[in-house]
């Protein structure tokens, strides 16, 4: 199996503001994430990450909001996208 893309998403202003959204399904899982996909998603705001979830190698499951970082449990793209963007409207409307 190659590496496979999922879904890629881009809508990002001028001024630096939007969402980007990558998810692969990856041939093995990357360590440590147990599952068998790499993704990115990122909530920009004034050039600077607000939100974000991803599984960087070496780190695993997990997302950013402002300037902390928390694990995040992986179930599946569906729920990793809806989660997402549950904390994209949580960070809009205020945190």
């Amino acid at each position: 199996m190659k590496t496979e893309l999922v879904t890629r998403f881009r809508n990002v202003s001028d001024a630096g503001t939007g969402i980007e959204m990558v998810v692969w399904r990856v041939p093995a899982p990357v360590p440590p994430s147990g599952h068998g996909y790499k993704y990115r998603l990122v909530y920009v705001v004034d050039g600077e990450r607000a939100v974000g979830f991803d599984n960087e190698r070496g780190k695993g499951d997990h997302m950013h909001l402002g300037h902390q970082e928390a694990p995040y449990v992986f179930v599946d793209v569906d729920r990793l996208i809806d989660d997402f963007i549950r904390e994209v409207e949580k960070w809009k409307s205020g945190h």
